[in-house]
């Protein structure tokens, strides 16, 4: 299904050949990410348990992002509160607006579901971009804290600045 079209981006549903061509993208920029994780999106797609959606620029796969309608996981867990998961966007087609095409889109589908989405953005500066752009969507902290390794941190509690040290945030439409 095709959502958006530009004059050279197209925002679409993944399909199965997207795995191969994320999979290399990713790996062109020395960033791992495995066949496996593309493999169980498109599972849960095609079993409308996960939405996947996967930005195209010149037959090329430039990004994608998910979304979970119901998360069981976080401070939203079984609330019906659906959540974004994973928005990337390969390196070299960042900057050209394509991640806030595909949060344009799933934003949308989310409101299919409920009058609040949510989202868990990374605290290291390599999530900086996307902590900035959150926050222009009108995306706020939900007030739970901070979360490692999917579990709410106590006050104080020891913690690595890594990719499992996470804020949620929620936004209302």
């Amino acid at each position: 299904m095709i959502f958006d079209r530009s004059d050279s981006v197209i925002i679409r549903s993944m399909i199965q050949s997207d795995i191969e061509k994320l999979v290399v993208g990713f790996a062109e920029q020395n960033w791992h990410k495995p066949k496996e994780l593309y493999e169980g999106y498109f599972i849960r797609q095609e079993n409308n348990e996960q939405i996947v959606i996967v930005a195209e620029v010149n037959n090329q796969a430039a990004g994608y992002v998910t979304l979970l309608p119901c998360t069981s996981t976080g401070p939203f867990a079984f609330k019906n509160i659906p959540e974004i998961i994973d928005l990337n966007v390969l390196m070299k087609f960042q900057k050209n607006g394509i991640g806030n095409k595909l949060m344009d889109v799933v934003e949308r589908i989310a409101k299919e579901y409920s009058d609040k989405v949510s989202l868990a953005v990374g605290l290291h500066n390599g999530y900086g971009a996307a902590q900035k752009m959150y926050v222009k969507r009108g995306f706020i902290p939900d007030g739970s804290g901070v979360w490692y390794k999917g579990k709410q941190l106590e006050q104080y509690a020891q913690c690595a600045n890594d990719d499992d040290l996470h804020l949620y945030l929620l936004k209302s439409f």
